[in-house]
C-alpha cells in the first residue's frame, strides 16, 4: 500500500530521520535505521522488514512505485524534487531515494541456532565501531553463507547508516544479535553448542588459517583494527589463527581479513 505526499520543505516532523542523517545512533535507540541508494532501497523493499517511509524524487518514483505498492504495510512516500533532496548531506550516495525502516526484533542466540542448519557458520566482532568496515564486512558475511552475525557489546550496530550502506542490504538478509556480554555468548557456543571458537588473530604465529578445520560448528571472531580483540572475548576462542602475509605486513583491514578467513571457510565446505 502506498500513500504519495508531494513536498517543498523538509520540515514535516515524519522527514526528521532524513534531515539527521548524521545521528545514527539516536535513529539506531529508536528502533529505525536509514537506507539510501538505488540497491539498498531496493533490497529493503524486498525484504521482510518493515517501512516506514521513501523519501525520492519523481524521477526515481517511477522506478519503484510497483514495488512500495506492492507491500502490505501502508508506506508514505513524500516525493521531493532533486533541488530538496540535494540539500540533504550524501546526495552523490543516496541517488535521490531514501527510505526509514524499523530495526528488526532482537534476534536470539536460541532463535538463529534453531532457523539455521547445521554446521553453523557465524561470525562475531568485537570492539569494531567503524560502520563501513561494518558493512562491507555483513556484506562478505552474505556472499560466504554466514548464518548469523554476532555484536559484542563494544562494537557499532550493523543497522547504523552507514553500515546497513556499505553492505548493500545485505544486513536484511542475516540475523543479527547484539550480544551484552560478547564473552559469554562465545562460551554458551564453545560449551553448550560444541562450536569450534576461532579468533582472528594477527599475531597468531604458530596457526594459519589453512590449518584450521572450518568445517564444523564455527564462529569465526574479528576485533578492531587497532585493537584487535580484547582478552576477555580471547580467552573464550579455542583457536587463535591468522593470515600468513610477506613483505613485513602484518595485517590486514578487518574487512580484507573477514573476506579471506570465510573464503576459506566456504572452500572447505565445499560451497564454493
Amino acid at each position: 500500500m502506498i500513500t504519495l505526499i508531494h513536498i517543498k520543505t523538509l520540515d514535516e516532523p515524519e522527514l526528521i530521520p532524513y534531515r539527521t542523517l548524521r545521528r545514527p545512533v539516536e535513529h539506531f535507540h529508536q528502533g529505525m535505521f536509514i537506507a539510501e541508494g538505488e540497491k539498498v532501497v531496493r533490497r529493503l523493499l524486498e525484504s521482510k522488514l518493515y517501512v516506514l517511509s521513501v523519501l525520492i524524487t519523481p524521477e526515481k518514483l517511477k522506478h519503484y512505485e510497483e514495488s512500495i505498492a506492492a507491500r502490505a504495510e501502508n508506506i508514505k512516500v513524500f516525493v521531493a524534487e532533486k533541488s530538496l533532496l540535494e540539500t540533504i548531506v550524501g546526495f552523490n550516495l543516496h541517488q535521490g531515494v531514501m527510505a526509514l525502516g524499523k530495526i528488526p526484533v532482537q534476534a536470539s542466540l536460541e532463535s538463529v541456532l534453531s532457523e539455521s542448519m547445521p554446521p553453523y557458520l557465524f561470525v562475531a566482532i568485537d570492539g569494531l565501531t567503524n560502520s563501513e568496515n561494518i558493512g562491507v564486512l555483513v556484506r562478505n558475511c552474505a556472499a560466504f553463507g554466514v548464518q548469523a552475525v554476532l555484536a559484542g557489546e563494544t562494537s557499532s550496530s550493523p543497522y547504523l547508516r552507514r553500515a546497513v550502506r556499505n553492505s548493500l542490504g545485505t544486513v536484511f538478509k542475516i540475523p543479527v544479535v547484539h550480544c551484552e556480554n560478547l564473552a559469554h555468548t562465545l562460551q554458551a557456543l564453545r560449551y553448550e553448542h560444541k562450536f569450534e571458537i576461532i579468533a582472528a588473530h594477527p599475531h597468531s604465529e604458530k596457526c594459519s588459517i589453512q590449518s584450521v578445520d572450518f568445517t564444523g560448528n564455527c564462529c569465526i571472531v574479528f576485533g578492531s583494527e587497532g585493537e584487535g580483540i580484547s582478552q576477555k572475548v580471547l580467552s573464550a576462542c579455542g583457536i587463535a589463527a591468522a593470515i600468513p602475509m610477506q613483505m613485513g605486513v602484518d595485517s590486514l583491514n578487518v574487512a580484507n581479513a573477514n573476506a579471506v578467513f570465510l573464503y576459506e571457510a566456504a572452500r572447505q565446505r565445499n560451497k564454493l
